[in-house]
């Protein structure tokens, strides 16, 4: 049995820092973060699901949530087992991303999910 501890950081930073194009532009134009994205887009998922899931090996998966991670694309989250092992397990966390050129400036904005979303919920608890 597990439960996803609902304490830990979800979605957008406290601070109001900016976005850093870069970053979201990178993991957006990596095949392997975007098969990541469309699977943690229902479910937060673990790096050894990824691996499965998106059909990538384990160095690669924890590569790409490293990346997505940095870009402030998807969140991390502590999956707690009742076997006493813990596992870290990832989830996108944005709706939307708008990417806009002004003056030669390139500014990303993006949604964040809706409050009534799984963020919300007491602990999800699944069997092992």
């Amino acid at each position: 049995m597990s439960a996803t501890n609902p304490t830990t950081k979800r979605g957008w930073p406290a601070t109001d820092d900016a976005v850093d194009a870069g970053a979201v532009l990178g993991a957006l134009d990596d095949d392997a973060c975007r098969a990541i994205l469309e699977a943690t887009d229902d479910e937060s998922l673990t790096a050894t699901e990824l691996s499965e899931q998106c059909e990538i090996p384990m160095s690669t998966a924890y590569r790409k949530v490293e990346k997505l991670t940095e870009a402030d694309l998807v969140e991390e989250r502590v999956r707690i087992n009742t076997s006493g092992k813990h596992a870290t397990e990832y989830r996108k966390c944005f709706d939307d991303v708008l990417v806009s050129v002004d003056d030669g400036d390139i500014a990303i904005e993006m949604t964040k999910p809706d409050a009534d979303t799984d963020a919300s919920a007491p602990f999800a608890v699944a069997d092992d």
